[in-house]
């Protein structure tokens, strides 16, 4: 094995979605950074539906661009339809979502990564870890390099141990096309300490565009003002609608006819697939009373023919796959491209990583993405912004960073994924964030471009505009409040009138046109939002706080649970696998009770270090 004579401050393992916002963030924050994959020319690869945010997963898009990342700011660059869900709900459960030209995205990722000062992206498959006394050394790799390094961030993606089914037919890899990486690094990271499960996901066929009859279909047209940045604002592809099918009795009668043919049901997958992302087999069956499925058929790109099969995801037989397809309204005739395949690999279990996403037992180490157990491009990619932030601050010396449940739907994430056990790949929804009205995809950066500048990773102007834009937020909610208007036979302050149902900003602001001034769309939408739900984000914000005390009170990292005499039997266990850091954490732990806690709090005052 020849050395490389360099030493890189953080080395990142896999460029998909959370290696490439892991690489980005490292090297913005100073660090020497290496980004090793397996192919230089699939840097964020979309495998599955290339499309970005959606319920929730818009929320951490935005997160994601407010702390510095780079996901928003290429989905906008790259995207050909946009949407914000539930528009016609409250503003809690508003999500921004896009279909991206998946080969524009990837292209604009490999630009921007191979301009990034500090990072280096080099080509090779890592096989091992390197680890002396519980600290990571370096990496080994397939080619015969050992890289030296005392920070790693693993984002393997699908790729360890990846096997792919379709129908009885299994083969490795870790996406259509692409090999698995080498069984050496499952067993690498067994030897020294972790834990590993299987997990199973899957995606729909690619069909062409001409075998398509959309005269049967339903076009969705996208709308103009959905951006994922809070900064550029502007579109750089032509737009392209989308179009809604459904499955038929038809498709139903195939897919009973052959389930035992699939790779699902036919015993050949031992990890568990996406409750929320089901294939269409485990469709028919979970939902028999359904007499058809909706389906969505989505554009892959404006330089492709290629269309994404979104809800028809399946582990079937190619003959089968066929039979399913024609029966569609609208694919009678349909060409198929790519074929619809499950993959089953490798992720870390829960209860290994600490909130840093730093391995507990193995220094140095950091896990991000589908290793973890999450499923999505946006999860992944949060994930590795997290990590490749710690990893950074790691090799500087410096305190790790985290964000709590009340500040981020990262927060959230993070926070479920070390201290619940995992039974399926985990997704993100809006109903795991228990503060989701102060979580909001529309003031993402007022929560969190604060906290992205004093990581290194938001510049002095955006913050400043920020600022400027808080600033007459809360300038305008406090005049509008103090401000007594008559109006329809009452007094009433501004703030009263902008709450009626009829009314809006824009409708008060003609209504009040010496008393109200236009700004711009995302202030009039925070200065109404912020009047309109007044009681119930007060309500949350009082629940936060009930909880900081918790917060505060730490729990020393060698703290002995197992001397508690008083303490169940399943708390000790819990609390000894997970290790939280304070009592809201532990609190938060799945089989504790708020007795458990109280009789920690007593023991944690005894105990001087506490």
């Amino acid at each position: 094995m020849w050395m490389n004579p360099n030493f890189y401050d953080v080395i990142v393992v896999g460029a998909g979605h959370a290696g490439c916002e892991a690489a980005h963030a490292a090297a913005c924050m100073g660090a020497k950074t290496l980004l090793l994959t397996m192919n230089v020319d699939t840097l964020a690869k979309m495998s599955c539906n290339p499309s970005i945010g959606g319920t929730a997963k818009g929320h951490v898009v935005r997160e994601i661009d407010a702390l510095g990342g780079i996901m928003g700011k290429l989905a906008d660059q790259t995207g050909i339809h946009f949407r914000m869900l539930n528009a016609s709900r409250g503003p809690s459960v508003r999500s921004p979502r896009t279909q991206v030209d998946k080969l524009v995205y990837n292209f604009e990722m490999k630009h921007l990564l191979e301009k990034r000062e500090n990072l280096f992206i080099h080509q090779a498959m890592v096989t091992s870890l390197v680890v002396e006394k519980g600290k990571v050394e370096g990496v080994n790799t397939r080619e015969g390099v050992c890289y030296q390094t005392h920070q790693v961030v693993l984002s393997t993606g699908t790729f360890l141990r990846g096997i792919i089914h379709i129908g009885h037919l299994q083969f490795p890899g870790g996406r259509a096309a692409d090999p698995a990486a080498e069984e050496e690094l499952s067993l690498s990271l067994q030897q020294i300490g972790c834990r590993l499960g299987r997990l199973k996901t899957g995606t729909p066929p690619r069909i062409h565009r001409r075998s398509i009859d959309f005269s049967k279909m339903e076009a969705q047209f996208g709308e103009s003002d959905v951006f994922f940045s809070h900064d550029e604002k502007k579109r750089a592809l032509p737009q392209m609608p989308c179009y809604i099918t459904y499955t038929t009795p038809k498709t139903r009668e195939i897919i009973l006819r052959d389930l035992k043919k699939s790779a699902l049901f036919g015993g050949k997958i031992a990890g568990v697939g996406p409750r929320y992302c089901p294939s269409i087999e485990d469709k028919m069956v979970r939902f028999a009373d359904k007499e058809r499925h909706q389906l969505f058929l989505e554009p892959e790109g404006v330089h492709t023919e290629e269309f994404y099969v979104n809800g028809l995801s399946s582990s079937m037989p190619q003959e089968t796959q066929r039979e399913v397809i024609h029966s569609i309204i609208g694919l009678e005739n349909a060409e198929v491209i790519r074929p619809s395949y499950a993959i089953e690999y490798d992720y870390l279990k829960s209860g290994q990583l600490q909130h840093s996403l730093e391995s507990k037992e193995i220094e140095g180490v950091f896990f991000a993405g589908q290793i973890n157990g999450t499923t999505g491009y946006e999860e992944a990619a949060g994930q590795g912004l997290i990590a490749g932030i710690n990893a950074a601050l790691k090799s500087k010396g410096k305190t790790p960073f985290h964000l709590r449940r009340s500040e981020s739907y990262l927060g959230v994430m993070i926070d479920d994924l070390i201290s619940k056990d995992l039974d399926e790949p985990y997704r993100m929804f809006t109903s795991r964030a228990e503060h989701r009205l102060l979580l909001r995809q529309d003031n993402a950066d007022l929560r969190l471009r604060e906290v992205g500048h004093s990581l290194g990773l938001i510049s002095q102007e955006q913050v400043e505009k920020v600022r400027r834009k808080k600033k007459i937020i809360e300038e305008e909610t406090e005049r509008f409040s103090r401000t007594i208007k008559h109006h329809l036979g009452k007094s009433a302050s501004l703030a009263q009138i902008l709450c009626r149902p009829e009314m809006n900003y824009e409708a008060l602001a003609h209504t009040f046109p010496e008393d109200v001034r236009f700004f711009d769309k995302e202030i009039h939408e925070q200065i109404e939002i912020n009047l309109r739900y007044q009681g119930y984000i007060d309500r949350q914000n009082q629940e936060v706080e009930k909880l900081r005390h918790l917060e505060k009170v730490l729990i020393p990292k060698n703290f002995s649970f197992s001397n508690l005499l008083s303490l169940r039997q399943e708390a000790k266990e819990k609390f000894m696998r997970y290790a939280p850091m304070n009592l809201e954490q532990a609190l938060r732990l799945p089989g504790i009770s708020p007795a458990d806690i109280s009789l920690l709090l007593v023991a944690l005052k005894k105990t001087p270090s506490a």
